[in-house]
């Protein structure tokens, strides 16, 4: 097979393949020099795996021959293969480091023997061209020979016509509503030139900036690299409002020195705003840092807050966690397909979700009652209480998100890590993500055991406990209306001269807690009569002789 039929055949596939509507996205495309060893066959397969993936084939080759001739030395078994590898992630140092990861994972998927002999990124950054429209000019004042002498008057008159004419401009009373981009001088003559197509503009036109004033000593950077000079000069910035949360709350030598790193800190986001543009610009980004450092301040010192308190270090660390964790699940699953969404993913979410919430609406209120020695049947929780459960439960499970939002970032910016060819990045993944799961849980049954504590309190000092997700236990006097052989009490003997903490009747029992001996007390709801008491001091008016005398 030769080279140009090779590579004919590869465009005529990949054209069909988007004539089909497949719409391959990607983020940067890096030249890869693609060595295939193998016969044929493992050509033609090398090949197939490069349409699937959606990489074009620039031009093919044996080794040895076309650019590699006086290069590599030439094999009759390896072909070589000038590929755009197209993939997500970020442009930075590692790219073409991860476009040989992407080969090398094509390799180990296709069982191929091929190598990545060198990469080359291609620039897909956009400049920022400055937009301009263009107006007309035929109502400036004309260029007329100024009268000899020069007079005060026709000075003041010829400045007055042009100040208006300038305004006019200004305000678009004038626009022809044609718009061009580039500098000033290839504006207007862009504004100018008989567009192919078109025709050349019927009166004399020039140009305004479409915002603000054209600065033509400022050039701003491409337009990815202002983004990312940008979001690191936020990230400056916030690192240096939370050390000077983490200030105010210390003292002593604590305070200069993170106040010498919030300092140092201002210092970082001060150097890259320096640098924002390529040329000029400097003084005003510099400005622009400061102001913005000065509201990042004043927030975190809360400054014209009401009640003065500002963020604390822990809001803060909150704050970015969110953040962080929505910025990386959406790296994560921007890759996903709108197909792939309405297919399987959608589904599944909605599904693991919903039969979570109606199964979890129970979790919490099961381990308050398992530490209560009750079962959540005995508690007769509504059931907008248990969904209240469900979503705190989820929010504390939520923080299982931190691990593959990282995972995304990591992947984002092309960490070796996390590489597609690393061996270990799946298990040490896995571990972390169970680490971290079981540290929610671990959350979970603080949660209720915090409860179950402050429950246990109140019922020692005798006072009104807290409610835990619709569980509001009351302190009753219960007054037994059957004789003492009759009442068929589990967990105790009822001593109705005091008050117990009631959790209400449920199912046809009611369930008590016996503060002296530790544990709960239950009996059938026909056999008591619960009657509201002041708090666990108060004295149960109560005698078995009376409902002796009464049976």
């Amino acid at each position: 097979m030769t080279s140009t039929s090779c590579c004919d055949r590869l465009e005529r596939l990949y054209r069909r393949r988007l004539m089909r509507g497949g719409r391959l996205r990607y983020d940067q495309r890096v030249i890869v020099l693609v060595e295939v060893r193998g016969e044929q066959r493992d050509w033609d397969e090398a090949e197939r795996a490069f349409e699937q993936r959606g990489w074009p084939v620039v031009t093919a080759f044996a080794r040895g021959e076309g650019p590699s001739r006086g290069v590599l030395r030439g094999a009759v078994s390896s072909r070589l293969y000038s590929v755009e590898v197209r993939f997500f992630g970020a442009r930075n140092r590692r790219t073409e480091r991860a476009a040989a990861w992407q080969v090398q994972k094509l390799a180990r998927v296709a069982r191929l023997e091929m190598y990545a002999r060198r990469c080359d990124l291609v620039d897909r950054d956009r400049e920022q061209l400055t937009g301009w429209q263009a107006h007309t000019v035929d109502h400036r004042p004309p260029r007329v020979p100024a009268p000899r002498p020069l007079t005060l008057p026709a000075i003041l008159r010829r400045a007055a016509a042009v100040s208006r004419a300038r305004m006019l401009e200004r305000r678009g009373y004038r626009d022809t509503g044609m718009v061009v981009t580039g500098t000033a001088s290839e504006a207007r003559r862009l504004s100018r030139m008989n567009l192919p197509g078109g025709s050349a503009p019927g009166v004399p036109v020039d140009v305004r900036p479409l915002h603000g004033r054209e600065r033509s000593h400022i050039v701003p950077r491409r337009e990815e690299d202002g983004w990312q000079r940008g979001f690191r000069i936020v990230a400056w910035l916030f690192a240096m409002a939370f050390c000077a949360a983490v200030a105010r709350q210390h003292s002593g030598v604590w305070v200069w020195v993170w106040a010498g790193i919030a300092v140092l800190c201002f210092a970082g986001g001060a150097r890259v705003a320096y640098g924002l543009f390529a040329v000029g610009g400097r003084v005003g980004s510099l400005l622009v840092c400061g102001v913005a450092a000065g509201i990042f301040l004043a927030l975190a010192s809360g400054v014209g807050a009401e009640d003065g308190r500002g963020w604390t270090p822990v809001e803060m660390l909150s704050a970015f966690a969110v953040i962080a964790t929505a910025g990386g699940i959406w790296l994560l699953v921007r890759q996903w397909t709108s197909g792939e969404w309405l297919a399987w993913a959608a589904p599944l979410v909605f599904t693991a979700a919903a039969s979570f919430v109606v199964a979890s609406g129970s979790v919490l209120h099961a381990l308050y009652a398992a530490d209560l020695g009750v079962t959540p049947d005995d508690l007769d929780v509504p059931g907008i209480w248990q969904a209240a459960a469900a979503a705190k439960l989820l929010l504390l499970l939520s923080y299982a998100l931190f691990v593959p939002a990282l995972w995304g970032i990591a992947k984002h910016v092309h960490a070796p890590f996390v590489s597609p060819v690393e061996r270990l990045g799946v298990p040490l993944y896995v571990c972390t993500q169970l680490a971290v799961v079981l540290m929610c849980a671990l959350g979970a049954l603080d949660s209720a055991r915090e409860a179950v504590q402050d429950f246990r309190t109140a019922a020692v000092r005798k006072t009104a406990p807290p409610s835990y997700f619709g569980v509001d236990p009351e302190w009753m006097c219960v007054e037994p209306t059957v004789s003492a052989a009759k009442l068929g009490s589990q967990g105790g003997v009822l001593k109705p001269e005091h008050p117990y903490l009631s959790f209400g009747a449920a199912g046809g029992t009611v369930s008590l807690w016996d503060e002296p001996a530790g544990r709960a007390l239950q009996m059938p709801a026909e056999q008591v009569r619960l009657v509201p008491a002041t708090d666990g001091r108060a004295r149960c008016a109560f005698s078995y002789a009376r409902v002796s005398k009464d049976g």
